[in-house]
């Protein structure tokens, strides 16, 4: 079995690359990702269309300036629990925040991605 670290740590370089075609390697097809607020961004997406979907969202809403970067990755019983730094530009408005991500697994595959907000507040506020 891969390391779930490491499948998650591909999946945030993929992200940064845009390979949106890596995702459907390491997402299981019903795979759920939640994400918290009240915007154009937040609720529960499920399937791996819906949550590729959601991200080509956020890179048309935000004008491709949306980007996140790695900060810290750990494994928290079988669950994988990251940091990241977001930001984007968006209406002349800026998103500099910290958000975080539980992923869960179906063997090596994610099967859930929880976010969570540092400023769920300000979030909304960018994404409208």
């Amino acid at each position: 079995m891969a390391d779930k670290e490491d499948i998650v740590r591909r999946g945030y370089q993929a992200f940064g690359e845009g390979d949106m075609d890596h995702f459907k390697s390491i997402y299981t097809p019903d795979v759920v990702q939640t994400v918290p607020g009240k915007n154009q961004t937040s609720g529960e997406h499920k399937g791996v269309d819906n949550v590729l979907g959601l991200y080509g969202k956020f890179f048309e809403l935000s004008g491709g300036t949306f980007a996140v970067e790695l900060t810290s990755v750990k494994t928290k019983g079988d669950k994988v629990l990251t940091v990241h730094h977001a930001k984007g530009e968006r209406e002349g408005k800026t998103l500099d925040a910290d958000e975080t991500i539980e992923f869960s697994f179906s063997g090596d595959k994610i099967s859930r991605l929880d976010v969570g907000y540092a400023d769920e507040a300000g979030e909304d506020a960018f994404w409208g």
